[in-house]
C-alpha cells in the first residue's frame, strides 16, 4: 500500500478561521498573484546581476545559441566530444530569433534578454516551491518556504543565470510537485498524474544527465511504496524515458550532423574517466563542510530544525542522497547541487512557520492579538537576522564581485558597434569573459585554450601563460599579426606592461573586478589595451 506523508499541523490549538486570518494576505490570495509578484521580483533580480560567476553560463548556453542563430560563436571541446545536448541552448536560440525579428539584437538586449528569459523560468520554480510546500505542509509553511527561497542569497545570485542547472532546478521543483509518492493524501489538493512527473524528470535528465541522481532516488521510493511496480516500470517510466531520449537524440542528430548519444558520452567522461577532474578537485566532504553550507548560508540552522521537526525523511533523504553521490566525484561546484537547495529552504520555511505559530499562541495566551504584537521577538529577530545577512551578500555578489569581465565585454560590444574594434586577444585564463554572445560582432577573437590534454604533464595555453606571461605573449605575438585590442587581468598587466608598450599598445580602459582572489592571484581589475599607430 502506498504510504503517504501526513501534512504536519503547525497550527495546533488554533481554529481554522483564526489560521486563515493569520496566514492569508493579499500576496497569497491566488496562485496567479503569487506568480506575478515572483516574476516581478525575478525580473529585478535578473537586471541586478552584473557579475561573472562560472563560464558555463555563457560558453555552454548563450555562445552555442548565438552560433545557431547568427552563424558565428565558439563551440568548446565539450561539443566536439558530444557530451552536451543542444536542447537547452535551443531555448535561447529561439529568444535570439525573436530579438532579430523585432530588430532588438542590440548590445543591451543581447546581454540582458537571456537572463530576463531565465527570470520567467525562475518564477515558475518559485511558484511550484510554494505549491509543493503547500501540498506537504499547508498554507502557512508554504508562505515561509517561498520567503526563504526569495531571500536566500545564492538563489538570488545564481537562479537567474542561464545555466542548465537553473532550468534543471525549475524542472525538479515542478516534477516533485507532480510526483504522487511525495504528496499528502488529501482531498484538498487535486490528484496528479505520475506520468507528468516522469516526463518532467526525463526532460531534466535530457537537459543535464546528472539530474538522474535526483530522479533515481525518487524512482526508488516509488518502487518501494507503489503497489503497481510493473506498471510503473514498463508502462510509464520506460515509454516516457524512451520518448524523451528519442526526441532529444533526433535534435542532437540534426545539430551535430551525426548520431550522438549525449547521456552516454557524458557518463563516460565525467564518471567513468573522471574527465571533470581536469578542472580541479575538492575533498569528498566539500559539499557538507563548505559548498552546500555556503549556499544555504544563515538559513542552515532553520533548515536543520525544520528537517527534525517535520520528520519528512523522504524529502530530507533526497538532500543527503544528492550531496552524498556528488561527493564521490572529484570535481565539485556549487551549482551542481542547486536543485536541492530549494528543498533545504522549504524546511527552513517549516521552521519559521513553527516559530511564528509559537509566537502567535503566546500572544493569544496573553490576550494581545493586535497588529503591532502579531510577531513577538523570536520571529521578528529571525526574519531580521536572515534579511540582514542574505541581502548584503546577494547584492555584493551580484553587483560587485567579479564584475570586470562582464563590464569589459559590455564596453567592447559598444566599441565594436561603432567600428572601433578590429580584433581582440584575451590574455587571461580561458573562458574568463563572455565571448561572441556578448560582443555580437563577427570579429577575429582569440582566447587561451584549456581543453583537456590526453597526455598527462602537457600544459595547456592557459597554464603556460600563467606560468610565464612575458615569454608566452612574446611567442604568440611573433607568430601572428597584432590584435587591435588586448584584454587581461591587472595582475598580469603589471608584468606585461612594458612588452605591450613596446608593441605600441596603450591602456585605454580599466574595470574593477574583485576585492579578493578566487582561484589564483588577486584579479582586482580587468585592463584593456589598444593598438596605436607608431
Amino acid at each position: 500500500m502506498r504510504q503517504r506523508h501526513r501534512a504536519v499541523n503547525t497550527n495546533s490549538n488554533i481554529s481554522e478561521e483564526e489560521q486563515n486570518k493569520h496566514s492569508k494576505s493579499l500576496f497569497f490570495s491566488s496562485e496567479k498573484r503569487i506568480f506575478g509578484i515572483c516574476l516581478a521580483i525575478r525580473i529585478v533580480n535578473a537586471l541586478l546581476i552584473q557579475t561573472y560567476f562560472n563560464p558555463d553560463e555563457h560558453w555552454q548556453t548563450l555562445e552555442v545559441a548565438h552560433r545557431i542563430v547568427f552563424g558565428y560563436g565558439h563551440l568548446t571541446w565539450e561539443w566536439k566530444k558530444g557530451i552536451r545536448s543542444y536542447l537547452h541552448p535551443m531555448l535561447f536560440a529561439l529568444l535570439y530569433k525573436i530579438l532579430v525579428f523585432l530588430h532588438l539584437d542590440t548590445p543591451f538586449f543581447m546581454i540582458k534578454a537571456p537572463r530576463l528569459l531565465q527570470s520567467l523560468f525562475s518564477a515558475v520554480g518559485d511558484l511550484y516551491l510554494y505549491k509543493f510546500s503547500r501540498v506537504l505542509f499547508g498554507d502557512h509553511v508554504a508562505k515561509w518556504a517561498l520567503f526563504s527561497q526569495l531571500a536566500n542569497w545564492f538563489m538570488f545570485f545564481c537562479f537567474n543565470r542561464t545555466f542548465s542547472n537553473s532550468l534543471e532546478t525549475v524542472l525538479t521543483l515542478v516534477g516533485l510537485y507532480y510526483w504522487p509518492t511525495l504528496r499528502v493524501s488529501s482531498s484538498k489538493f487535486p490528484s496528479v498524474s505520475r506520468k507528468l512527473g516522469l516526463a518532467l524528470a526525463a526532460l531534466a535528465c535530457a537537459i543535464r544527465p546528472t539530474s538522474a541522481i535526483t530522479w533515481l532516488y525518487v524512482g526508488l521510493l516509488e518502487l518501494i511504496f507503489a503497489r503497481d511496480r510493473l506498471q510503473f516500470i514498463f508502462l510509464e517510466a520506460a515509454p516516457v524515458g524512451v520518448l524523451v531520449l528519442g526526441l532529444t537524440c533526433l535534435l542532437d542528430r540534426l545539430m551535430y550532423g551525426s548520431w550522438v548519444l549525449v547521456p552516454l558520452n557524458f557518463l563516460k567522461f565525467n564518471f567513468l574517466s573522471s574527465g571533470g577532474d581536469y578542472y580541479g578537485t575538492h575533498k569528498w566532504h566539500w559539499y557538507f563542510t563548505q559548498g552546500f553550507t555556503v549556499m544555504v548560508f544563515t538559513f542552515l540552522p532553520f533548515s536543520i530544525a525544520g528537517i527534525i521537526k517535520s520528520k519528512h525523511w523522504k524529502l530530507s533523504g533526497l538532500i543527503a542522497w544528492v550531496l552524498g553521490l556528488y561527493s564521490v566525484l572529484g570535481h565539485k561546484e556549487f551549482r551542481f547541487v542547486l536543485p536541492v537547495l530549494p528543498i533545504a529552504l522549504m524546511f527552513s520555511g517549516y521552521s519559521l512557520a513553527v516559530m511564528e505559530k509559537a509566537d502567535y499562541l503566546e500572544n493569544k495566551r496573553k490576550g494581545s492579538l493586535n497588529t503591532r504584537s502579531k510577531w513577538l521577538s523570536k520571529t521578528r529577530f529571525a526574519i531580521f537576522f536572515l534579511l540582514v545577512t542574505n541581502i548584503p551578500m546577494a547584492l555584493y555578489m551580484s553587483l560587485v564581485h567579479q564584475r570586470g569581465t562582464e563590464d569589459v565585454m559590455n564596453y567592447l560590444s559598444k566599441e565594436a558597434l561603432n567600428e572601433k574594434v578590429k580584433s581582440i586577444l584575451f590574455l587571461m585564463p580561458c573562458h574568463s569573459t563572455p565571448y561572441y554572445s556578448a560582443l555580437h560582432r563577427n570579429l577575429p577573437m582569440r582566447f587561451l585554450d584549456c581543453s583537456p590534454r590526453e597526455e598527462k604533464g602537457i600544459l595547456d595555453e592557459s597554464d603556460r601563460f600563467m606560468k610565464d606571461p612575458v615569454a608566452f605573449t612574446s611567442e604568440i605575438t611573433k607568430n601572428g599579426s597584432l590584435p587591435s585590442h588586448v584584454v587581461l587581468f591587472g595582475s598580469e598587466e603589471i608584468l606585461l606592461r612594458d612588452l605591450l608598450k613596446s608593441y605600441s599598445f596603450r591602456e585605454i580602459r580599466r574595470f574593477f573586478h574583485a576585492h579578493f582572489k578566487v582561484d589564483r592571484d588577486l584579479q582586482a581589475s580587468v585592463v584593456v589595451y589598444a593598438l596605436t599607430s607608431k
